[in-house]
């Protein structure tokens, strides 16, 4: 998996990311004390698993020669009394699909690698560098 680098700019909260040849802008909204010229970094998870949801389910549908006419994933994110985080994801699928096609990319949604990754308990493995 290819290493992202996030460096902090000169003004507060401003960030850019590099992963393999893409740069990326992160910073947090003004309420945060950012400027906001760009997603703030729990924004990207959300991103991350629309994004995900929706490759996975195109490759699927691909595969299986399944006509998709349009495909759209919200992600908002949630945080509960206790800490624990509820992403709520929504698919808007429209093409001439039945029930049974419908409940399997549901199914298919379910297994994501990003969905996965956020259904189970991680770790975090934190050293300082050179």
């Amino acid at each position: 998996m290819p290493k992202a680098t996030v460096t902090l700019g000169p003004v507060d909260f401003g960030m850019t990311a590099v992963i393999r040849n893409h740069t990326l802008i992160i910073d947090e909204p003004a309420s945060n004390g950012g400027r906001d010229t760009g997603p703030a970094p729990e924004e990207y998870l959300c991103i991350s698993l629309a994004s995900c949801t929706t490759a996975t389910l195109k490759m699927y549908a691909n595969r299986k020669q399944w006509k998709i006419d349009s495909l759209t994933v919200d992600v908002e994110k949630e945080a509960t009394a206790d800490g624990k985080n509820i992403f709520k994801r929504t698919l808007h699928i429209k093409g001439p699909l039945d029930e049974e096609q419908m409940n399997r990319l549901m199914q298919i949604a379910n297994i994501c690698p990003v969905h996965k990754i956020l259904s189970q308990a991680n770790t975090v493995e934190t050293t300082f560098g050179n």
